[in-house]
């Protein structure tokens, strides 16, 4: 071979340096473990069984008084004079329906059960159906002014009740309500629909406005959206304010013992006379305050599917 020089062998590329080791980084100890404060340790303690027992005892402690209470609504009223409701552990023979028969067969409590119906019902559904519409009004449509009417119906949330009963006092005077159910009917509507706008227009809100403009693109009227589409999704919404408007009006006093005569007054307002003479009359009181109470929860009970979905609606996107 002749000429110049042989061409130089290519040199061989540098081994790739192995990677380091991963050290301890920030918040992991050596072995892999991570390091947890003493408030994540009590946290992660907390789901066991000690505290599902210890939260089963809670509940019961919590329940006692109601359970006592149906207890005494099922004894006597000599031995509920004399003794405990405790005692029917030991003595079960004491309980008895006849408190829930005398019941029955008193005229007053039956019209002041009747009457808590007659107004509780009415004031829930209107509430519902009123505030449903003016929910889907301030939600989904454009008129001059929606966004402050919706700012002084959320101002009238602060508004007590107290300031209103003598003003309202003289209007039903003025126009013949005043000792009718119908006027406490109107009274709690009145006052319960703030609320109900401020819940129901929040969710309503929510709701993807691709559904209606697919309502509207087929030919839908804003009625037939408001029940084909609105009303269907926003039953958990819809199903939470029917608990609370309902327990209100079922629970409340001192509206119907102002706006309710004798004959229109509900069964707190008659269990309230009745207290009065209390040591007297414990085989009507104590099943009447029984019946009061577990009206109520049976209502809970069979919406707490949907009102536990309407208190959680808007937390999770």
């Amino acid at each position: 071979m002749t000429g110049g020089a042989a061409p130089a062998a290519s040199a061989p590329l540098p081994a790739p340096e192995a990677a380091p080791e991963p050290g301890p980084g920030p918040g992991k100890r050596g072995d892999g473990g991570i390091h947890r404060s003493l408030a994540s340790r009590i946290a992660g303690r907390t789901g066991g069984g000690a505290v599902a027992v210890g939260l089963v005892l809670v509940a019961l402690f919590w329940m006692m008084p109601t359970f006592g209470l149906l207890v005494s609504s099922l004894r006597s009223p000599q031995e509920t004079g004399t003794s405990g409701w405790w005692k029917v552990f030991t003595e079960p023979g004491q309980m008895t329906w006849d408190n829930y028969d005398r019941l029955l067969s008193d005229d007053d409590m039956m019209r002041a059960f009747f009457n808590t119906i007659w107004i509780t019902v009415p004031s829930t559904v209107l509430v519902i159906l009123i505030g449903a519409l003016a929910a889907y009004a301030f939600a989904w449509l454009e008129f001059p002014g929606r966004d402050w009417l919706f700012l002084i119906v959320v101002g009238l949330l602060v508004v007590p009740v107290q300031v209103a009963l003598i003003p309202v006092s003289q209007l039903y005077g003025d126009v013949g309500l005043f000792g009718t159910i119908a006027g406490v009917v109107l009274f709690h509507v009145a006052f319960g629909l703030p609320f109900a706008v401020f819940l129901l227009r929040n969710y309503f809100a929510g709701i993807p406005k691709d559904l209606l403009e697919a309502a509207r693109m087929d030919g839908g009227t804003d009625l037939t959206i408001f029940f084909r589409v609105i009303l269907p999704l926003g039953r958990p919404a819809i199903a939470s304010l029917a608990i609370f408007q309902f327990l209100w009006v079922w629970n409340d006093m001192l509206i119907a013992l102002i706006y309710a005569d004798n004959d229109s007054a509900p069964l707190t307002v008659a269990l309230q006379s009745q207290s009065r003479a209390f040591g007297a009359n414990i085989e009507v009181l104590a099943p009447g305050a029984f019946l009061s109470l577990i009206v109520p929860l049976l209502v809970f009970f069979a919406f707490q599917r949907h009102f536990v979905q309407g208190v959680m609606a808007g937390a999770v996107k």
